[in-house]
């Protein structure tokens, strides 16, 4: 068996941090070696402990930058790769001007596979190993993205969008045919290699209760798929929703009564929720994804994230692409402490990190695969430049530990930080 040693400086999690000094939540090792063979990794610790060890792996050497595990972005849309920064619209305006017309061009199987590789170029450069993507309501994008995931053996989560009206005609489905489509799509995809997959009804708005109902019947029969969909990032969004299912008690209602709630459901944004979204969040454990740059763009409010935290909720945190206006989980970071500072809230850089790596996987529930360097997990790493620009470098001079390293990387990182990636043991960026 051939193995491979990652010799630099290491990072990983252990469990989240409780505050900016906690040594005890992570690994960190000066001069670091990660031993991998066929996709995992063998061992993670001392270089000189481990070389003794594994004499005969071959060494690449990243000193002096810094290995952690890949990232996770929790949410973001495979179709929207071209209408990133799409001007002068909030919501459902921009879906429905720049959105949906981009979509519908996924009807093509040429396209859809020029934008996934194009896609998941994008989310290799900015480190990320690991993402929960809608794809279009076209059968054709999920089987594009899955193959490229497959291609590049890369840990992921993707779905076909149901929808069935409020849009455009070219990207409606019908409730039976996203029933079926899906149906065909877990057994192609679900569990084959490294792929998950998850039932993704765009919105509330976007589905009648015949399609939502289908949506309920795909989440009995495949109980270990994920759920993914929005909640609550618009006033106007709120307000249609509402006048579309006036018997549910609110927007969480929805989903709450067509069974689709549980520690497998993903919840874009989740700005603007009542307080009894906020309990039912919590007693299901359905959980909250936090988007900074999309939320930002789109002029949509502010996540209170520690008010979620408060009430025993797990968030995880997300580009949401292309409402996001970056692939980069750094920059994910910058503007999410942002928009925690407006409220008076903190991210420090340990926690920060942890979000991204382990905290992300473990609200997955994929800490056992990914999201860690612990023995036994898939080998997905990126590798991290301190002083990838100027300006870092210039800061990096006055940089006096371990978390003021990770704070300028959390303000100032960019694709320009990652060095490399690795996804399933193999260097991807060249």
């Amino acid at each position: 068996m051939t193995q491979t040693m990652l010799r630099g400086r290491i990072l990983t999690f252990r469990t989240e941090p409780s505050g900016p000094g906690d040594e005890s939540a992570y690994f960190y090792e000066e001069d670091g070696a990660i031993i991998m063979e066929e996709g995992r990794i063998l061992a993670c610790g001392a270089y000189p402990d481990l070389a003794p060890l594994y004499a005969n792996a071959s060494i690449i050497d990243h000193r002096p930058h810094l290995l952690m595990p890949g990232f996770v972005d929790a949410h973001l849309h495979f179709p929207q790769v071209q209408v990133i920064a799409s001007w002068g619209a909030q919501l459902l305006d921009w879906l429905h001007d720049y959105t949906f017309p981009q979509e519908a061009l996924y009807a093509s199987k040429d396209h859809a596979q020029a934008m996934a590789k194009a896609f998941f170029d994008e989310l290799i450069n900015h480190g990320t190993t690991t993402a929960a993507a809608y794809c279009s309501v076209h059968k054709e994008s999920a089987d594009a993205f899955f193959a490229e995931a497959s291609r590049r053996n890369m840990r992921m989560i993707g779905g076909k969008v149901m929808m069935d009206r409020n849009a455009i005609e070219d990207v409606h489905d019908t409730p039976l045919s996203s029933y079926e489509d899906s149906k065909a799509l877990i057994k192609a995809w679900h569990g084959k290699g490294r792929n998950l997959y998850a039932i993704t009804p765009r919105f509330a708005i976007t589905s009648s209760p015949e399609q939502l109902g289908m949506a309920q019947s795909l989440v009995r029969e495949h109980p270990d798929c994920f759920v993914q969909t929005h909640l609550s990032e618009n006033k106007d969004e709120i307000a249609l929703t509402k006048q579309l299912y006036p018997k549910s008690k609110d927007y969480l209602g929805v989903y709450e009564d067509y069974g689709l709630l549980g520690p497998k459901m993903l919840l874009g944004h989740c700005i603007h929720l009542e307080p009894r979204e906020i309990e039912v969040l919590a007693e299901t454990g359905s959980k909250p994804v936090f988007c900074p740059t999309s939320n930002l763009f789109l002029g949509s409010g502010l996540f209170d994230d520690a008010g979620l935290r408060a009430r025993g909720i797990t968030n995880l945190i997300a580009t949401d692409i292309g409402g996001g206006t970056s692939y980069s989980m750094l920059q994910t970071l910058n503007e999410g402490y942002k928009i925690l500072q407006l409220q008076g809230q903190k991210l420090d850089p340990l926690r920060a990190f942890y979000w991204i790596t382990h905290g992300n996987a473990k609200a997955l529930g994929l800490e056992s695969m990914i999201g860690t360097l612990e023995a036994g997990t898939e080998a997905d790493i990126v590798v991290l430049d301190s002083r990838a620009t100027s300006a870092m470098a210039l800061r990096m001079e006055r940089a006096e530990n371990l978390a003021h390293e990770l704070f300028i990387l959390q303000i100032m990182g960019d694709d320009r930080a990652v060095n490399q990636t690795y996804a399933a043991g193999v260097a991807q960026k060249h």
